[in-house]
């Protein structure tokens, strides 16, 4: 703490300390009077003298309070919100780094906050599954750089791979692989004069260190591509078969089941109007290699924006932009043997068979990770839904809708969605994220006045309140957040 006490029983001692000390007089015929003069004294010297020693204990314990509460925080997550407007001399986009108060959920940029992005134009993250590695995609340069994320929050450019397709939109990551969603396929005639349809590469992740057999000095190494042999190329085209080969598929997001079993892209038909929206979805195996499920794409409304699923890889979420509603959809689960129906909840409808055929009611033979549609889905959220969010601890799902500037917020159960309020947020709100740590914190960036919008959430009820000081200022065009829990433990509040 930098500064010496003195122990009490050194104080009474301490002539620097001001306490009387009785004069000695000799022996003679006024010592009776003397000595009864020099007991009050004596009383008084050790009153004073517990007096000091009291107080001094009083200070040394409060001193101790406060080194307790010095080598302690309150910061419970550190915030990574992506700008797009390019800055400085290379252009790059900035990273804005909060952190976020665990009473008031205020958040507060760290010392040295903005970072750059070391790319142009960045557009989605995420960070690995340790929370030690930050993974930003920067759409103009065709590229991801990973960032080594200090115990202070701080980036640390370490590693930069280029994706395998043409304007790279979304990322997803998890302990075994790193999902990249490129706008184009890496052929040569595309481009967005002559757009073409979107691809999903994959990239493994593993384990690096300081051992001189590790592949790298990160926690996390990011691997070669995947091959996908059908196409002798790292991707794999998110393609219409048949009549519709030839259209334009626009991806406009990436989720990968928490099981790691399975990822599911969400795009649109852009060749046809009104729009046609789908989810393409793939087996994950070995090396990251995809194999696309049988019955891919699936249905889903007319523009899909974005898409989540539950912790327990049973639900999955899509945001239907031009209908403002919520698609849910029940993931058939592995079969004990391939050839046994699967039972289907109430309500729960799964793709026909054979294309043309009757929907399937009760039972099903869809392969597993098929998507079926969950009973009273879709539910309605808003305007122009941007974004998707499902509480891991907590059975709550909140979506941004980006024209009412509100967030929706819903209660799960057994997947069904059911309204439990809105709540406003900064203009065009484009990307949501909950704090990891206690799941307890809700922000929003919002793109049009460069805010982030911070909430409290009800562990019990769902409803959000303002946190301390929301909104909170951004560098300009936020377009992405995450979070990662404070020392990278999720254990809340750390020593």
């Amino acid at each position: 703490m930098g500064m010496k006490l003195i122990p009490p029983s050194q104080r009474s001692q301490d002539r620097s300390w001001p306490i009387a000390e009785p004069q000695s007089s000799g022996l003679h015929a006024e010592d009776g009077a003397a000595t009864a003069k020099a007991a009050p004294a004596r009383r008084l010297r050790s009153g004073v003298a517990l007096l000091l020693i009291a107080a001094g204990g009083l200070l040394a314990a409060s001193l101790v309070t406060a080194c307790s509460q010095l080598t302690q925080t309150l910061t419970v997550d550190f915030v990574y919100v992506l700008s797009a407007k390019a800055a400085g001399a290379n252009q790059y986009g900035e990273i804005n780094v909060y952190e976020i108060n665990s009473e008031s959920g205020h958040m507060r940029q760290i010392p040295t906050s903005p970072f750059p992005s070391a790319g142009r134009n960045p557009v989605a993250e995420a960070v690995s599954a340790d929370y030690a590695n930050l993974f930003v995609v920067n759409q103009d340069d065709n590229t991801i750089v990973q960032f080594v994320i200090g115990s202070d929050g701080k980036l640390y450019p370490f590693n930069t791979v280029n994706t395998p397709g043409i304007f790279p939109m979304a990322v997803a990551a998890n302990k075994a692989n790193l999902f990249v969603v490129d706008t184009y396929e890496p052929l040569p005639l595309c481009s967005t004069a002559d757009p073409c349809p979107g691809s999903i590469g994959v990239f493994p992740l593993s384990a690096g260190g300081s051992s001189s057999s590790a592949p790298c000095t990160a926690t996390v190494c990011i691997g070669a591509p995947a091959v996908n042999s059908s196409v002798s190329g790292s991707y794999w085209p998110l393609a219409l078969s048949g009549a519709n080969a030839s259209h334009v598929i626009v991806p406009t997001g990436v989720n990968v089941l928490a099981s790691g079993s399975y990822v599911y892209v969400t795009a649109y038909d852009s060749s046809v109007s009104p729009s046609v929206g789908y989810v393409f979805g793939f087996v994950v195996g070995s090396g990251g290699v995809l194999t696309p499920l049988s019955g891919s794409p699936f249905a889903a409304g007319v523009q899909p924006t974005a898409i989540a699923s539950d912790p327990s890889s049973t639900y999955v979420y899509v945001t239907d932009f031009v209908k403002g509603d919520v698609l849910g959809y029940w993931v058939v689960p592995t079969r004990t043997t391939s050839s046994s129906p699967t039972t289907l909840p109430s309500g729960v409808t799964c793709p026909p068979p054979t294309p043309g055929g009757t929907p399937q009611t009760g039972t099903t033979t869809d392969p597993s990770g098929t998507l079926c549609t969950l009973a009273n889905s879709p539910f309605h959220s808003g305007t122009q839904p941007t974004a998707i969010v499902v509480d891991p601890s907590y059975s709550y799902a909140y979506v941004t809708n980006s024209l009412d500037a509100t967030v929706a917020a819903f209660s799960m159960s057994s997947g069904k969605l059911t309204s439990v309020g809105t709540f406003s947020t900064g203009l065009d709100p484009v990307a949501i994220g909950i704090d990891p740590s206690t799941n307890h914190f809700l922000y929003t960036v919002n793109f049009l006045d460069n805010t982030v919008s911070g909430f409290e959430l009800s562990t019990t009820a769902g409803t959000l309140l303002d946190s301390q000081g929301s909104p909170f200022t951004t560098d300009a065009q936020p377009t992405a957040v995450t979070a990662i829990p404070h020392n990278g433990t999720g254990g809340g509040i750390q020593p």
